[in-house]
């Protein structure tokens, strides 16, 4: 995910990207919508596991909860962040004189 967005970054600064996929580019959109996927995936994972601890299932220790969930938690904040950016990047596209 995180490469996914440098490659994103260094196409908008028309430099090229390390990890080029052909003459098409990169798809920003579908980037955005991977990225999201993935952090919901990791959060529906540390709340399972969470609930599966709570319930006394043997086979989930304590650490791997927590290291879910603290995973969990750095992608959200990551993609709260990215949010911000294009947000902030809207809002600046919008105030310039035309």
């Amino acid at each position: 995910m995180l490469s996914e967005l440098r490659s994103v970054t260094q196409a908008a600064q028309n430099k090229p990207a390390q990890n080029t996929q052909g003459a098409e580019g990169v798809d920003f959109a579908q980037v955005l919508q991977t990225a999201m996927a993935d952090v919901s995936a990791a959060q529906k994972e540390a709340r399972s596991m969470a609930q599966d601890f709570s319930a006394g299932d043997p086979n989930v220790n304590l650490q791997d909860v927590m290291v879910n969930l603290q995973k969990a938690n750095l992608s959200f904040q990551q993609m709260v962040q990215v949010r911000n950016r294009l947000v902030t990047a809207y809002q600046d596209i919008m105030n310039m004189p035309v």
